[in-house]
């Protein structure tokens, strides 16, 4: 299987690059797939873009995926793999979430992405092209140099952690998240490319419940860290587009034959590097 890949440059499409490499690489500019396998992993990254270009979201997430499968109506059989995000899930109590569970996306990344989600199965059924959706949990890993408070804030605080620099947390530090290194969130894309079943939709994570505290506790002990860690309040903002807690049922990955390689103290070493 050789797949074309959009988005090869970002932190998951880099490393899924480097661990499987030989596949062609679109550029950024391009829109002709070189094949009939798909993997498209273009898009924004975090919900604040409304404060700073109000159309990005849209504009990456949606209309450059919409020139995309324009140039697939006439390649044959397709098959579209899609790179999507817990984040279209949004604000639910039905914990661990399954790939049927209700999406209610908050906050113009999450809602665009759960729209070309929309898009690329309406498309999709119209041209008789085949798809898979992977919505991937938290990533982390080293070597990620787009981090933020808000983008990947897991990674971002331990850097701060680094640096001896203060450390906030909301509510207590009692979010739960589903995170997964990259290495094994790549592994796992990999074989949901090369033998998952075709016009699903796979959750891609951990299925472990992980306090954000615990991750930047380890993290704290394993630096020696003198960063004091403050408890504070989220924001409005971040409350309304931010579910609190967040888990996935990774029960159809694991029915490919996936176990991570990476345990959660790989995670916390491999991050404070």
């Amino acid at each position: 299987m050789m797949l074309s890949i959009y988005g090869s440059s970002g932190f998951v499409g880099g490393n899924f690059n480097r661990l499987f490499p030989g596949h062609s690489l679109i550029y950024r500019e391009d829109r002709e797939p070189e094949t009939t396998d798909i993997l498209y992993f273009i898009s924004t990254t975090h919900n604040y873009h409304v404060y700073e270009d109000v159309t990005l979201d849209v504009e990456t997430n949606l209309k450059v995926l919409c020139e995309v499968l324009d140039k697939c109506r006439e390649r044959g059989p397709i098959t579209f793999n899609f790179i999507s995000s817990w984040f279209v899930y949004g604000k639910t109590d039905e914990l661990p979430v399954t790939e049927s569970s209700t999406c209610n996306p908050t906050g113009f990344y999450s809602i665009t992405k759960k729209c070309a989600e929309d898009l690329l199965i309406s498309f999709c059924k119209t041209y008789s092209i085949n798809y898979r959706i992977l919505r991937l949990c938290n990533v982390l890993g080293s070597g990620d140099r787009g981090v933020s408070k808000k983008k990947n804030a897991i990674t971002w605080m331990i850097n701060n952690l680094k640096e001896g620099n203060q450390v906030n947390l909301y509510d207590n530090g009692t979010p739960i998240r589903d995170v997964m290194h990259v290495e094994d969130v790549c592994a796992a894309i990999d074989l949901v490319c090369r033998e998952g079943d075709l016009n699903q939709i796979y959750n891609i994570g951990s299925g472990v419940p992980t306090r954000i505290c615990d991750i930047i506790e380890l993290a704290k002990k394993e630096l020696d860290s003198p960063s004091e860690i403050n408890y504070i309040d989220p924001p409005e903002f971040h409350k309304n587009v931010q579910n609190k807690d967040f888990w996935m049922n990774v029960d159809k990955l694991h029915s490919l034959g996936f176990e991570p390689k990476h345990s959660l103290e790989y995670i916390i070493k491999d991050l404070c590097r």
